[in-house]
């Protein structure tokens, strides 16, 4: 089974849970777009917590991949981090990206892993830490819309 997720254009949805230190889970909604172009990638996400008064979260990626190969750049603008780098690893079945947030006191950074259920359907578990300590999580499911 090849991938879908990050490497095929597509509208997705995703719902789960987000967790902080300390707290109770809060469910968590969003939507992701992929677009390509030649071999750059373009995603957009925007998380929404529609049980909570916690703000948006939006991610804006830019990253290159070259045809043939299985890892990856990326820059992230993030609504709440600001300027990020990172780096993706792609696996028979996951997709692992690393990055690390740009010119932060608190040394933040983050790890996410997509494990691919079917072509259509993924499981993310994902972690922002700050220094060497985790500040939140985030657990949900990927599933791609049709066109």
């Amino acid at each position: 089974m090849a991938h879908t997720f990050l490497l095929e254009s597509g509208r997705w949805t995703l719902q789960g849970n987000w967790l902080e230190r300390n707290g109770m889970p809060i469910i968590v909604k969003g939507k992701t777009l992929v677009a390509w172009r030649e071999n750059w990638f373009t995603m957009v996400t925007q998380l929404m917590f529609p049980d909570s008064d916690r703000e948006n979260i939006t991610f804006q990626y830019r990253g290159r991949l070259d045809l043939g190969e299985r890892q990856y750049t990326f820059v992230l603008q993030h609504n709440l981090l600001g300027r990020v780098e990172g780096e993706g690893w792609i696996a028979p079945e996951s997709i692992v990206q690393r990055y690390w947030v740009l010119g932060d006191r608190q040394r933040r950074s983050g790890f996410e892993t997509m494990h691919q259920i079917t072509d259509n359907r993924y499981y993310m578990s994902s972690s922002i830490l700050a220094g060497h300590y985790l500040t939140s999580m985030m657990e949900v499911t990927l599933e791609r819309q049709p066109e």
